[in-house]
């Protein structure tokens, strides 16, 4: 009988059909990063005070600053209150100015925005500020809890359904809702769809790396991997410079749509991975894509050979259990999920919090991307040259310890970042106005 792997090393274990399904699969990874951007890059905190109108149905010609000192009450500090404002009334201009008014409340018709680094954020088109500043934490959390529930919900899916199909689901799920969520009228919705966000990138993601692998030979296995890396850094650089050319979260929502819309065409014609298909079975389905991928790699293979081509029979449908059933197969499943835990908090903490840097954030989306391109093209040769477990620990040390280092060092951050103008009013500052409905 004759192996999966003696079958790829026939008819080439990375020739050009590998190169075409790998880039293909890897395509979508270029926008994973872009996922993040609408609750990234959002200046949570911005300068903003009440919104109050009222008062000019009493006095239309009052000045901003005239408007802010008779509606507004001001902190200890001397500023404007954020989330405060004087309860509206019905006096006439000359009453309110000559006994003023002492009664507060909170912003009861939304905010006026100003000194915005961005045109329009979640928070700002939200309102999540004051009591509602909280939701962004929300937000963070449950796009990650929908990339862990598409994670786990595709994976035993592809181990059933396919490799195919289990990439294709999620990849829809990915293109219909990254659309949705940039339309999305209320935080609510937006939490729903981004949900389903993360949801479909969590499956996608994991079963196109294992789509591709499974047709890539011993030889270049770790390129799956490191290839799909390599799109996602390449996809930070690019999303350093669109934030700072839109600045409008909405918007980069749909230009991020517009590569997944791509991928919703071709993705119906990947191929299934044939040893999944042999793992079921399913003979003469995955000859016929051997064929396919021999003659696209201009390495025909012998029906002879064909024949001999091991078929598992009895189908495993024990699914994760059969983890445990070997002492050593539990240790290692263990320690591999202690490590991605690990690695992913240490990330994902520092990526999120990023606009506390100190550095303009746009420099700082660029470093992770441009720091990263070349450990991940460092990482393939030196999976090629140290093997799997020296990288593994010697990449977990590093990271360990760098995260120690960041611990040890003094962060100084810039409070005065040079801002984008949106609308310049009598005062001379820059503001813009977004009111509840």
């Amino acid at each position: 009988m004759t192996d999966f792997g003696e079958i790829l090393r026939n008819i080439g274990e990375f020739g050009l059909f590998q190169k075409i399904t790998l880039i293909a699969l890897c395509f979508p990874n270029f926008v994973q990063t872009f996922l993040f951007a609408s609750f990234v890059f959002i200046q949570s905190d911005p300068d903003r005070h009440c919104s109050t109108d009222w008062i000019l149905s009493a006095a239309p010609n009052l000045t901003s600053e005239e408007q802010l000192n008779l509606t507004v009450p001001r902190e200890e500090d001397g500023t404007f209150s954020k989330c405060e404002m004087f309860v509206p009334v019905s006096w006439d201009i000359d009453t309110i100015r000559e006994y003023r008014l002492n009664e507060t409340t909170g912003c009861q018709d939304g905010w006026v925005y100003g000194n915005m680094l961005y045109k329009a954020t979640i928070v700002t088109d939200f309102d999540l500020v004051c009591g509602q500043a909280s939701l962004v934490e929300v937000i963070q959390a449950m796009f990650m809890a929908g990339v862990l529930v598409g994670s786990l919900v595709f994976g035993p899916f592809a181990e059933s359904f396919g490799r195919k199909r289990a990439t294709q689901i999620p990849a829809v799920l990915l293109s219909v809702f990254t659309v949705t969520t940039a339309l999305c009228p209320n935080v609510y919705l937006y939490l729903v769809s981004l949900f389903l966000v993360g949801f479909g990138a969590g499956g996608y993601r994991v079963n196109s790396i294992i789509l591709s692998t499974e047709w890539i030979g011993m030889s270049k296995r770790s390129w799956g991997a490191c290839v799909t890396q390599l799109f996602s850094a390449i996809g930070e650089c690019v999303l350093a410079g669109m934030i700072y050319g839109i600045r409008n979260w909405r918007l980069a929502q749909l230009i991020t749509a517009v590569p997944l819309a791509v991928l919703i065409i071709y993705i119906w014609f990947i191929p299934e991975s044939a040893r999944w298909l042999l793992s079921r079975g399913r003979k003469e389905e995955a000859k016929q894509l051997i064929v396919k991928a021999a003659a696209i790699n201009k390495h025909p293979v012998s029906e002879s050979l064909l024949d001999k081509i091991e078929v598992n029979n009895s189908v495993n449908n024990r699914g994760i259990k059969i983890l445990f059933r070997s002492s050593l197969l539990t240790r290692y499943f263990f320690i591999i999920i202690l490590s991605w835990f690990s690695v992913n908090l240490s990330i994902y903490s520092l990526y999120l919090d990023m606009q506390n840097f100190g550095l303009s954030i746009f420099v700082t989306q660029l470093l992770y991307g441009v720091f990263e391109v070349p450990s991940v093209l460092l990482s393939m040769w030196l999976l090629e040259i140290l093997g799997r477990k020296i990288l593994f620990i010697a990449t977990l040390l590093i990271g360990g310890v760098s995260s120690i280092l960041i611990l040890a060092t003094n962060r100084e951050r810039h409070d005065n970042i040079q801002e984008t103008d949106i609308h310049t009013d009598e005062t001379g500052n820059n503001w813009t106005r977004k009111g509840t409905n």
